[in-house]
């Protein structure tokens, strides 16, 4: 069983036991969060598909860690102005376990 959900504006497609990470969410660690978002389901049973979301079903999730992604340079240049500016920038996340699917 799998389920496409929607955190952070970004798509995931999630079993349980999968570890995850996603946008920064405001929770303490070891917390268990519910993913309203469900897009799709699929089993045994056939597959789903919400329009958009799926109603009456979740996704259950503990939060693992918080941390932040590896750093990006981002470099601006403008020719023949002397114009050169070096920038860096690193993502929060959130590490979550994926625990349960059902409605």
């Amino acid at each position: 069983m799998y389920a496409v959900i929607e955190s952070g504006g970004k798509q995931y497609r999630v079993a349980p036991g999968d570890v995850i990470r996603v946008e920064k969410l405001d929770v303490q660690m070891g917390d268990s969060i519910h993913l309203d978002r469900v897009l799709l389901v699929a089993g045994d049973s056939g597959v789903q598909v919400g329009q958009p979301t799926l109603a009456n079903t979740r996704v259950t999730a503990t939060v693992k860690a918080h941390g932040r992604g590896e750093k990006i340079r981002v470099f601006k240049r403008r020719r023949r102005k002397n114009f050169r500016k070096t920038i860096g920038h690193r993502q929060d996340f959130t590490e979550i376990e994926i625990t349960g699917i059902g409605g």
